[in-house]
C-alpha cells in the first residue's frame, strides 16, 4: 500500500479524545473538524508551573536522493516510546505546498508511521501558511503604499528589502518589475518574492511565545532603508497590529495524531536550508509540559537544522535536548560514497567505508562540539546486508554510540520499540554538559568561521565585498551579538552540493548577509542558495487528483 493508502484506510479517534489523553481539558480545544483542533495558548500559561519533560531532537545524515527517513523515525519513535509505557507527544513542522507539488513530497511520515490526517496536513490544514502569507503580504502592501502616498519616512525604493510571498515553487517570481501602468498604478520597481516557508514572518511566528512577543518582534522585522542608510521598521509603518491580528489563529498549535493516537503537535514549517527549520517553540513547549518526553525533529541534515535547532532555537527558547538520535540508511551512505542510486541494492563495503564519514562528522559533531548524548537509527531496508550493518555498528561504537535498527516504515510503533529504549537509556544514564558552537559575543566573521570550521569541517570562509560591507553595517547598527542563520545548499557539508560524503579542505563563500531582526538572527547566504525554489520538470502535481467522493490520490 502507498502512503496515502495507509493513511486513508486509518480510522482516526475524535481529536477530543487525543487532547485528553494528553491531559488537555476540553476549554483549551478548538475543533477544527473532528479530527484536528487549535490549542488555546493559555493552556501553557496554566502548565507553567509544572516540570518540563525530555525533549528529543530527530535529525539526519547529509540527504540524498536514496532518502533517510527522519520524519517518519520521529514518528515512529513516539509511538515505540508510548509502546513501552511511556506518557509521550511528538511536535513537527508543517510541510509547504511547494515540495508537495514539487519533487520533494509531504512531511507527514510514510508506511506505518504517519500523522493523520496526512491529505490535510499536507495541503491547507488550518490555513496557518496562509495566514502568514497574508501578513507578510500586508506588510509588502504597506511599504509600497506609503512611498506612493508621499513617503514621509523618507524610504529609498532602491533599498527595499522585504519581498513578497506565495507557497509555491514559482521560479518565475524570483526577480519582478512592478507597480508599472502609470502614476496611479504604484511606484516602478525591482522586486521578488520568496517561497512562504522563507518569509521572516514564519521565523517570527517559529519563534515567539505569545501575541505580545509577536507583536514586538513584528514591529522589529526591517523592510528597507532610507536614503541616508537609517533602517526602516514595519514598526515604522505601524503594520505589526494588523499583521497580528491575522496571526492570532495561526500562533495556536495545531493537534493531531498518529496512525498509533500518539498526540502531534504540527506547527510551523522554515525551510532548514534557508531558515532556520524547526517547528514553532510554542508547539515544542507544549509538548514538553504534557508528556514526559517530547520527540521534535529538524529539518534536512545535523549541519542545518539540528544546529540552528541547538544554535538558535535552544537559545531564544531556553530548552535543550535530553538526546539526540541522527537517522541514515545504508542506501543513503553508500550514495555518499559514489554510488549511483541504481546500484544501491548490491552489498557494496567500500561504498559504504567512502560514505560513512558524512555520518561520522554529524554524530561527532552532536557528541563532541554540543556535548549531547546520541544515538544512530538505522532504518533498515530488504537489500541491506547483515555485513553493511555490522559495518555502521562497528564504526559508531568507536564514538562511544550505539546503533539501533528501525523498521518503522513497515512496522510502526512496534519497529521503534528498541530506538524508545535506548533512548530512555541515554536519557537516564548520559547526561549532557550542552554547549553552543559559538559565542554570541563573537563577530559575525567569527561566528560564521566558527560553524564552517567546527560543523562543516571546512577550512574557512571568503567573504565577498558586499557581503563584508554588510556584515559592517549589521555591526554598525548594533546588531551583531545575534546568532547566525546560514542558507546554503542541503546536499553537502559545503557549499556545494556536489561533494558529498564528509569533503575537506573547502572554503564557503558567503555572498550575502542580511539581517532578520524580527526574527531575532542574522541570515547568511552562501553558494547558489535561492529563496524561492522551482519546480523540476515532471512535477509532483502532474499525478495528484481528486474523484468526485473528495478522495485524494497521488500524493505520495
Amino acid at each position: 500500500m502507498t502512503d496515502i493508502e495507509i493513511a486513508q484506510a486509518a480510522k482516526p479517534l475524535h481529536i477530543n479524545e487525543i487532547a485528553r489523553s494528553a491531559g488537555i481539558d476540553e476549554k483549551y480545544v478548538e475543533l477544527h473538524g473532528s479530527d484536528k483542533a487549535k490549542i488555546d495558548l493559555s493552556l501553557l500559561s496554566d502548565l507553567s508551573g509544572k516540570p518540563d519533560g525530555k525533549l528529543i531532537l530527530v535529525t539526519a545524515i547529509t540527504p540524498t536522493p536514496a532518502g533517510e527517513g527522519k520524519t517518519t523515525t520521529t514518528i515512529g519513535l513516539s509511538d515505540g516510546l508510548k509502546r513501552i509505557g511511556k506518557r509521550v507527544a511528538v511536535a513537527l513542522r508543517e510541510p509547504s505546498l511547494g515540495p508537495v507539488f514539487g519533487v520533494k513530497g509531504g512531511a507527514a511520515g510514510g508506511g506505518y508511521a504517519q500523522v493523520i490526517p496526512m491529505e490535510d496536513i499536507n495541503l491547507h490544514f488550518t490555513g496557518d501558511f496562509h495566514a502568514i502569507g497574508a501578513a507578510n503580504n500586508l506588510l509588502a502592501a504597506m511599504l509600497d503604499n506609503h512611498i506612493y502616498q508621499g513617503n514621509s519616512l523618507n524610504i529609498d525604493p532602491r533599498r527595499i528589502t522585504w519581498k513578497r510571498c506565495v507557497d509555491m515553487n514559482d521560479r518565475q517570481l524570483r526577480y519582478v518589475t512592478d507597480g508599472l501602468g502609470g502614476r496611479v498604478n504604484g511606484v516602478p520597481r525591482e522586486d521578488g518574492y520568496d517561497i512562504t516557508v522563507a518569509s521572516e514572518v514564519m521565523a517570527v511566528l517559529c519563534l515567539s511565545r505569545s501575541i505580545s512577543d509577536l507583536k514586538d518582534r513584528l514591529s522589529k522585522i526591517i523592510v528597507g532603508y532610507t536614503y541616508d542608510e537609517r533602517p526602516v521598521t514595519a514598526g515604522d509603518l505601524k503594520a505589526e497590529g494588523a499583521m497580528a491580528a491575522l496571526l492570532k489563529d495561526a500562533l495556536k498549535p495545531n493537534l493531531v495524531q498518529t496512525l498509533e493516537g500518539t498526540p502531534a503537535f504540527v506547527h510551523g514549517g522554515p525551510f532548514a536550508n534557508i531558515a532556520h527549520g524547526c517547528n514553532s517553540v510554542i508547539a515544542t513547549r507544549m509538548a514538553m509540559k504534557l508528556a514526559d518526553y517530547a520527540v521534535t525533529e529538524a529539518g534536512f541534515g545535523a549541519d542545518l537544522g539540528a544546529e540552528k535547532f541547538l544554535d538558535i532555537k535552544c537559545r531564544m527558547a531556553d530548552i535543550k535536548p535530553s538526546a539526540v538520535v541522527i537517522v541514515a540508511t545504508v542506501r543513503a551512505l553508500k550514495m555518499h560514497g559514489g554510488l549511483p542510486k541504481t546500484a544501491l541494492a548490491t552489498e557494496d563495503l567500500d561504498a559504504l567505508e567512502r560514505g560513512i564519514p558524512n555520518l561520522l562528522r554529524h554524530l561527532s559533531n552532536i557528541k563532541n562540539v554540543y556535548k549531547l548524548p546520541a544515538v544512530v537509527a538505522v532504518n533498515r531496508f530488504p537489500t541491506d546486508t547483515d555485513s553493511e550493518i555490522e559495518f555502521i555498528i562497528e564504526k559508531c561504537r568507536r564514538l562511544g554510540v550505539n546503533v539501533v535498527l528501525s523498521t518503522v516504515w513497515a512496522n510502526g510503533g512496534a519497529g521503534g520499540e528498541e530506538l524508545a529504549r535506548e533512548v530512555v537509556r541515554l536519557c537516564e544514564e548520559e547526561k549532557g554538559d550542552f554547549t553552543y558552537a559559538y559565542d554570541l559575543n563573537m563577530p559575525i566573521e567569527e561566528k560564521i568561521s566558527a560553524l564552517v570550521t567546527k560543523i562543516y569541517g571546512g577550512d574557512g570562509v571568503s567573504i565577498t565585498p558586499q557581503a563584508k560591507k554588510q556584515i559592517d553595517a549589521i555591526t554598525a547598527l548594533g546588531f551583531s551579538d545575534l546568532p547566525i542563520c546560514v542558507a546554503k545548499t542541503q546536499y553537502s557539508f559545503s557549499d556545494d552540493q556536489t561533494k558529498l560524503g564528509a569533503p575537506e579542505g573547502f572554503t564557503v563563500t558567503v555572498k550575502n548577509v542580511k539581517i532578520s531582526r524580527g526574527a531575532g538572527f542574522i541570515v547568511v547566504l552562501t553558494g547558489d542558495i535561492m529563496t524561492m525554489p522551482g519546480l523540476p520538470k515532471a512535477p509532483a502535481a502532474e499525478k495528484i487528483d481528486v474523484d468526485e467522493q473528495g478522495r485524494i490520490t497521488g500524493l505520495f
